[in-house]
């Protein structure tokens, strides 16, 4: 399901607060310094239109939520969400949720990684741009700490279970635990914008959570 256009922005809003350039940071960076106080950091790959960093930041005050958008218009969408709401607990990168994972984010800085509904890449010889892939899954392991959490949700099956596999051969998480299909109460009560296209379409949504076990990771920051 192609994602729409993003809606025209007011010029007028400020998002220097909120939108970073993920070529503005250093290596390797710590994601507690983007924020202006001391807690846990949640890292969301792919945040689209915002939903989940605008909802998760708004109802976890004890969190720093961090998000990480490709898409240049989505990144600045998200960022006017976060801006007029004045968010202190969220920021928004643009760039590559790969590279920011594999060579700037140091060992065990965060407490929780959230994926969802990646591209699912369907054609063969795309497949190897899949966010999901074995590569990134060992580095969400190293940036977690022990009971860490990854969270992955996709419409997609395959994808799901190949996540699942990958993460497995790791060795760095728990088995996963299926998370159950919460009734929405509101129009907007969903994790993603996505995910209400998707469940209003009657299709299927697969759910995982990750725990991080104690085994040291043996993979490195990457240059």
């Amino acid at each position: 399901m192609p994602r729409r256009p993003p809606k025209k922005l007011d010029p007028a809003l400020d998002l220097s607060a909120h939108l970073i350039a993920l070529a503005d940071l250093p290596e390797p960076l710590d994601p507690a310094a983007l924020f202006s106080r001391a807690a846990p950091v949640e890292l969301e790959v792919g945040s689209g239109k915002g939903l989940f960093l605008d909802t998760a930041s708004a109802t976890r005050a004890d969190r720093n939520f961090l998000g990480i958008e490709l898409a240049a218009g989505y990144a600045r969408l998200c960022a006017a969400r976060l801006a007029r709401r004045a968010a202190t607990n969220a920021r928004i990168i643009h760039g590559d949720a790969t590279r920011l994972v594999r060579s700037l984010l140091p060992d065990a800085c965060l407490a929780a990684v959230h994926v969802y509904f990646p591209d699912p890449w369907w054609k063969a010889r795309h497949r190897k741009r899949r966010v999901l892939s074995a590569t990134f899954l060992e580095h969400a392991g190293r940036v977690l700490p022990a009971d860490g959490e990854l969270h992955v949700w996709t419409d997609v099956e395959e994808y799901f279970l190949e996540s699942l596999d990958f993460a497995r051969a790791t060795g760095l998480f728990a088995e996963p635990v299926s998370i159950k299909t919460r009734p929405a109460e509101h129009d907007l009560d969903y994790h993603t914008h996505f995910e209400r296209r998707t469940r209003l379409a009657g299709a299927p949504v697969w759910r995982a959570l990750l725990a991080r076990n104690d085994r040291p990771a043996t993979l490195t920051r990457l240059p």
